[in-house]
C-alpha cells in the first residue's frame, strides 16, 4: 500500500477517536453539571475553606467562620516621638478594610460556569483534578482609615509654645518654649495600606510634623539678664581731669528700671531675645553728665624768652572733651554684656590749636610788638592782690592769627572761692566794696597794650566817671584810656589782624606799684601815634552827699567816694605801615564821664552836719 494513503487513512482515524473521545468528554461534563447544578463545583477552595458541593449560602457561612482577619486588633499605631508613648490597636475592618463576602462566594460559583461548554468543562477538570483557589475578594476605603487616625491625632496634638522673658524692675520670669507637633494624617495612612491589602499584622509608628516655635529657649538670655542686674554698675572716667565729678554708681534697682527685653527676628522661622538696658534710659541718665564733663581746648601757654628769642612752655594744653553719649552707651553694652559692672565713659577729643611742642617759628613769634603799664600807688592791700590774681589769668595766652581776644572769657570766675578779695568797685552809681574790684587796672591796661599796638579794637566800655588810676602810665596820662569790665555783660575784646600768634605776658609788681602788659609777635611794620585826650564839656562834681553811718562813733566823718568832674573825652591815632595809613575810617575813642559827688559817712550824733570838708582826722 502506498505511503500516502497509508497516512491519510491514519489521519482519518485519529479525526474519528478524537471526535469520539470529545463527544464522551461533553457528555461526562454535561453528565457532571447535572449533578452539581446549585452548588460549587469540587475541589474549589476559598481561605483554605473546601467550598465543593456547597450551596452559596452555605459557602458564604463556612467563609464567614474562617475569614475572621478584619475583625482581628492586628494593626497597632505606636508613638514612638515621646518615652512610654502610647499604643492604639485598631481592627482591619475600623481602617476601612472589608471582606465582600457575596463577591468572594459569586467567585467561587462562577468556576465552570461560564457558558462556553469547552471552557466549563476544562474549569470543572482543572479543579477537579488539582484544586482551584479563589482569593477573597477585599475592598479597603481609605477614607475610614484617616477618620480613625483623625480621632489619635487630637489626643497627640501638642501646640508649638514659645519661650517668654519678662522683667519686672530686678525679677526676670521665663518660661521655656515647646515645639509644636501634629499627626501626619496622611503619611501614615499611607503606611497602613499595604499592611492591609497583604492580610498580615502590622506595628507602624506614628509620622509627625513638627513646628518649631520661633524662639525655643531664653534661659540663656534670662542669665544674662540676672548678670546684668548682679551688682552695681559703676561709671568711670579713664583719665580725670581736676574738678571732674564721679565716679557714678547705678543700683541694680535703678538697672532694673532701666533693662529691656527685646524679641528680635532671625529669619521667617526664628527669632531670639536681646536683653540689655534700654537706650533711651540710659542716654537720660547720661545727658546730665555732658555739661560738667565737657572741657574746653586750651592752648598751651609760654613764656618769651628775649635772650634766645624763643618760647619757653608754662603751662601745658589741655585737648577739648566731650562726652560721647552714644559711644559710651554702647560701651557700656559691651561691658554688661562681657559680665564687667565698670566701664569707662568715652569721650571725643579735639586737640588744642597750640600743643605743649610749639615754637615760636611755628607761631611767628620773635619780637616785643607792644606793651603798656599802667599804675596803682595808693591801692588797698585787697586791690592790689585782685590785680596780681587777675593779671595770672592773662600771663602765657595765645591769641591766634585774626582771632579776636575776649577779656572776660580768659579772666573767668572772680569770686572769694577763686581766689579774689573784696575791693571798691563801681555798682549802681556808688563805689562800693565788692569782690574784684581792681580787675579794670588789668582790663585797661590790655587795653592800652592794644590800642597803642595798632590793634583793632571791637568792644570796650569806659568807667562812668574818671578814676585817677587810670589817667597815669608810662606813655598816657589823662582820661579817656580806660575800659571797664564785668563779667558776662560788659567785655573788653580786640582783634589780632595779624598772621602770627600773639603771646600776652603780664607783670605785675606791687613794689612799684605797677602792672605791665607785653605782646610778643611778629612785627608787620604797623607804626602808631596816639593823639593827646580832647576834653570837652567839663561838667564840675556835684556838692558832697553826708550819710549816717551807724558803724560810726559820734563825730567821726569817712569819705566813701570821691569826686570827680564830668566831660566828653576823645582820643585818636593814626596806624601807618609803608608809608600809608591803614586805619583812615576808625572813628576816635569816645568817653563820656558822669560827673560823680563825693560822699561822706559820719556817726551818729555828730554836729556840723553837713560841713564843706571833712576834718583832718575823718579822712580814710
Amino acid at each position: 500500500m502506498p505511503v500516502a494513503v497509508w497516512l491519510a487513512r491514519l489521519g482519518l482515524s485519529v479525526v474519528f477517536l478524537g471526535a469520539i473521545f470529545g463527544a464522551v468528554w461533553l457528555a461526562g461534563a454535561s453528565f457532571f453539571s447535572l449533578n452539581y447544578r446549585q452548588v460549587i463545583y469540587p475541589g474549589v477552595r476559598a481561605w483554605g475553606v473546601d467550598l465543593s458541593g456547597r450551596t452559596p449560602e452555605d459557602a458564604a457561612a463556612a467563609l464567614t467562620e474562617a475569614f475572621t482577619y478584619p475583625q482581628r486588633p492586628v494593626i497597632s499605631f505606636r508613638d514612638v516621638d515621646r518615652p512610654n508613648g502610647k499604643t492604639w490597636t485598631a481592627m482591619p475592618a475600623q481602617l476601612g478594610l472589608r471582606f465582600d463576602l457575596a463577591a468572594t462566594v459569586a467567585a467561587a460559583y462562577s468556576i465552570g460556569r461560564t457558558g462556553n461548554p469547552i471552557v466549563d468543562a476544562w474549569q470543572i477538570f482543572g479543579a477537579w483534578y488539582s484544586g482551584r483557589q479563589v482569593s477573597p475578594v477585599l475592598v479597603y476605603d481609605g477614607g475610614q482609615a484617616q477618620v480613625y487616625l483623625n480621632a489619635i491625632a487630637q489626643q497627640v496634638f501638642e501646640p508649638t509654645v514659645e519661650a517668654t522673658l519678662t522683667s519686672n524692675g530686678s525679677d526676670i520670669a521665663t518660661t521655656p518654649g515647646q515645639i509644636g507637633r501634629q499627626l501626619d494624617v496622611v503619611g501614615t495612612a499611607a503606611a497602613v495600606r499595604p499592611a492591609l491589602l497583604a492580610l498580615r499584622p502590622a506595628d507602624i509608628p506614628l509620622k509627625f510634623i513638627q513646628t518649631p516655635p520661633l524662639v525655643l529657649d531664653a534661659a540663656a538670655q534670662a542669665a544674662a539678664a540676672k548678670a546684668i542686674l548682679s551688682q552695681p554698675l559703676m561709671l568711670t572716667i579713664t583719665h580725670p581731669l581736676a574738678g571732674d565729678p564721679g565716679p557714678w554708681t547705678i543700683d541694680p534697682a535703678t538697672l532694673g528700671s532701666m533693662l529691656q527685653v527685646r524679641r528680635v527676628a532671625d529669619n521667617a522661622n526664628a527669632a531670639h531675645y536681646e536683653v540689655g538696658l534700654d537706650p533711651a534710659a540710659v542716654t537720660s541718665y547720661l545727658q546730665p553728665l555732658a555739661d560738667p564733663l565737657r572741657k574746653p581746648a586750651i592752648n598751651a601757654r609760654f613764656n618769651f624768652n628775649g635772650k634766645t628769642k624763643q618760647i619757653e612752655l608754662s603751662a601745658p594744653s589741655q585737648a577739648a572733651r566731650d562726652l560721647d553719649v552714644q559711644a559710651s552707651l554702647a560701651a557700656i553694652d559691651k561691658a554688661l554684656a562681657a559680665g564687667q559692672h565698670s566701664v569707662a565713659l568715652v569721650f571725643k577729643v579735639t586737640p588744642p590749636q597750640v600743643g605743649d611742642d610749639a615754637t615760636a617759628a611755628k607761631l611767628g613769634i620773635n619780637e616785643l610788638v607792644s606793651q603798656q603799664s599802667t599804675y596803682f600807688v595808693g591801692s588797698s592791700a585787697e586791690r592790689v592782690h585782685n590785680i596780681t590774681v587777675a593779671g595770672e589769668r592773662f600771663q602765657g595766652l595765645l591769641v591766634p592769627p585774626n582771632g579776636t581776644f575776649s577779656f572776660d572769657d580768659n579772666l573767668g570766675d572772680v569770686s572769694l572761692d577763686s581766689g579774689f578779695s573784696e575791693a571798691l568797685i563801681i555798682f549802681g552809681g556808688r563805689t562800693i566794696k565788692g569782690v574784684g574790684g581792681g580787675v579794670c587796672q588789668v582790663s585797661t591796661t590790655v587795653f592800652r597794650a592794644a590800642y597803642f599796638g595798632g590793634f583793632p579794637i571791637v568792644l570796650r566800655y569806659s568807667h562812668a566817671y574818671r578814676v585817677g588810676y587810670y589817667e597815669r602810665g608810662d606813655t598816657w596820662k589823662g582820661p579817656g584810656l580806660d575800659a571797664t569790665v564785668y563779667a558776662p555783660l560788659v567785655d573788653f575784646q580786640f582783634k589780632n589782624d595779624t598772621p602770627s600768634w600773639l603771646l600776652m605776658e603780664v607783670k605785675v609788681d606791687p613794689a612799684a606799684s605797677r602792672i605791665t602788659w607785653q605782646f610778643y609777635s611778629t612785627s608787620d611794620g604797623r607804626q602808631t601815634t596816639v593823639s593827646q585826650p580832647n576834653v570837652q564839656n567839663v561838667v564840675p562834681a556835684p556838692v558832697p552827699m553826708y550819710e549816717e553811718n551807724d558803724t560810726l562813733q559820734p563825730g567821726q566823718i569817712k569819705q566813701t567816694d570821691y569826686a570827680a568832674d564830668g566831660a566828653d573825652v576823645s582820643v585818636s591815632r593814626v596806624i601807618m605801615r609803608d608809608g600809608k595809613q591803614i586805619n583812615a575810617d576808625e572813628a576816635p575813642i569816645t568817653t563820656h564821664y558822669e560827673p560823680w559827688r563825693a560822699v561822706f559817712d559820719y556817726g551818729p550824733g555828730t554836729q556840723g552836719i553837713p560841713t564843706p570838708e571833712p576834718t583832718p582826722s575823718a579822712t580814710p
